[in-house]
């Protein structure tokens, strides 16, 4: 728009400018001519007096003298004999003029003005007192013609130049005045869109785009309202969970002693926590958007929650027979996810795998480190998925698109995919080595390298999570693809 309203200013100040400049300058070179000619008819008129006295060569050549044009020797008089039998014609100073030319003065008795070598020549017939007709040659150069005509021009160039200039000065200002607001509503819609909710815009500006920075405060705020009341409304639904779990947990604990009783504490210990995070994610003041909190703090070990999750699983893989492979969790591969949703992301993956793959089918978790991101792979040797993109879609897998599932909400990759491009990175399904399905979680990386550490798993908390994952599945309480 800027550049657009300066080219348009552009456009029209030159075109008034040539509209007037030119017209001007012919004009200037017309007044330039007639002031010539002018001052010659003058100087030519000032030799009248003497030739209407006298023709005698001598007065007449100290006439011509006197007078500029004469002394600069662009003067000449041409007088005609007389009627008398000894009379002459006299020739005074340099004839430039043809003979046809003065004849034809002579005879029409009126000035004229003929071109001659170096400029133009002014014939002015005078009446003698003998009742003849002299003509008076006055020579104008090509100079004196356009004297001033060049400087004229010069300063009406100068004078369009900068009007033109002034007035592309001023429709940049303006156009500044217009597209500076726009530019920052434009980015306070981006800022917004990234989830900077405390983004607002400069009510300033033209009057419609000060209506649209007015309109744009009040739609930031009314976002603002309604995500804080549905992070209330999740924290207070969640804070109703704490009476039946209470029941719960006084119910477990009058179990008494045992693998079951064990089993159904943990359980309701894990779901008090769960309840308890989403609590306290839900009154968070400020929603962390892309790319926040992914500082090492923020962070976890990737090869160690792989472990542990593969250790929880890996108890239900050897009761249906499958073969497990893990690959590439030797090292402490530092993440910018939070523990929860990593762990949140591979119980959704192998979930599935268990859910909707043969017993016996074997399936493999492979790391990748890259340099600038993680590739998690979870791959299967089931019979793979019909339509990748679908089962990609929020919901998709409950229509049977992933591996026809039945009675699948979808929420499972919907997860996946969050924890990936809460990094800037993605998901993608493919097929896997092992013939059936691969889906690979690309997990960037914030370019900074963490300490080594290690992980081990005791012997009664795999044992644990053995016992756990069993009674999960067998109760069809397995995470949701």
């Amino acid at each position: 728009m800027r550049w657009a309203l300066v080219k348009v200013c552009l456009a029209v100040t030159a075109m008034v400018v040539v509209a007037f400049a030119v017209p001007l300058g012919l004009v200037i070179k017309e007044m330039a001519r007639d002031r010539a000619f002018s001052d010659a008819e003058r100087q030519a008129a000032m030799i009248g007096p003497t030739l209407s006295i006298t023709t005698d060569r001598a007065e007449l050549e100290t006439a011509v003298l006197t007078t500029e044009p004469g002394a600069a020797g662009w003067m000449a008089v041409h007088v005609p004999a007389s009627g008398e039998a000894d009379s002459q014609a006299v020739e005074i100073g340099s004839r430039r003029a043809t003979r046809k030319d003065l004849e034809t003065v002579r005879e029409s008795g009126r000035a004229s003005i003929t071109e001659v070598t170096g400029g133009s020549a002014l014939l002015q017939p005078t009446a003698l007192g003998s009742g003849g007709i002299a003509v008076v040659e006055v020579f104008v150069p090509e100079d004196e013609v356009s004297n001033g005509v060049a400087t004229a021009w010069l300063v009406l160039a100068g004078v369009g130049i900068a009007l033109i200039v002034g007035s592309v000065a001023v429709a940049d200002r303006l156009g500044v005045r217009m597209v500076e607001p726009a530019r920052r509503l434009a980015g306070a819609a981006h800022d917004l869109g990234e989830g900077r909710l405390g983004t607002r815009v400069p009510e300033e500006g033209p009057t419609e785009l000060r209506s649209a920075a007015v309109a744009f405060n009040s739609m930031a705020d009314q976002v603002v309202q309604l995500l804080a009341n549905e992070r209330e409304l999740a924290a207070d639904l969640s804070h109703r969970l704490r009476t039946p779990l209470t029941v719960l947990r006084l119910n477990a604990a009058s179990l008494g002693e045992g693998p079951a009783a064990e089993q159904t504490r943990a359980a309701v210990e894990q779901l008090e926590r769960e309840v308890d995070t989403i609590i306290r994610t839900a009154r968070e003041q400020r929603p962390q958007t892309q790319g926040q909190g992914s500082g090492p703090g923020a962070g976890c070990d990737a090869s160690e929650v792989i472990r542990e999750r593969m250790d929880f699983w890996s108890a239900l893989a050897e009761d249906e027979g499958r073969e497990v492979r893990l690959a590439g969790v030797d090292r402490t591969v530092r993440i910018p996810v939070a523990r929860p949703e990593l762990a949140a992301a591979l119980d959704a993956l192998l979930g599935n795998v268990f859910r909707h793959t043969p017993e016996g089918t074997a399936f493999a978790v492979d790391v990748h480190h890259s340099g600038d991101a993680v590739i998690v792979l979870v791959s299967d040797a089931g019979g793979g998925i019909a339509d990748p993109r679908a089962a990609l879609a929020r919901g998709g897998s409950g229509r049977g698109a992933a591996k026809g599932a039945v009675g699948s909400t979808g929420l499972g990759l919907d997860i996946v995919r969050r924890v990936a491009e809460s990094t800037g990175g993605d998901v993608r399904i493919g097929r896997s080595v092992l013939g059936g399905t691969e889906v690979r979680i690309w997990i960037g990386l914030d370019g900074q390298r963490p300490q080594r550490r290690g992980h081990r798993v005791g012997r009664q908390r795999r044992g644990v999570a053995r016992r756990s994952a069993r009674l999960r599945f067998r109760s069809g309480a397995g995470p949701n693809l």
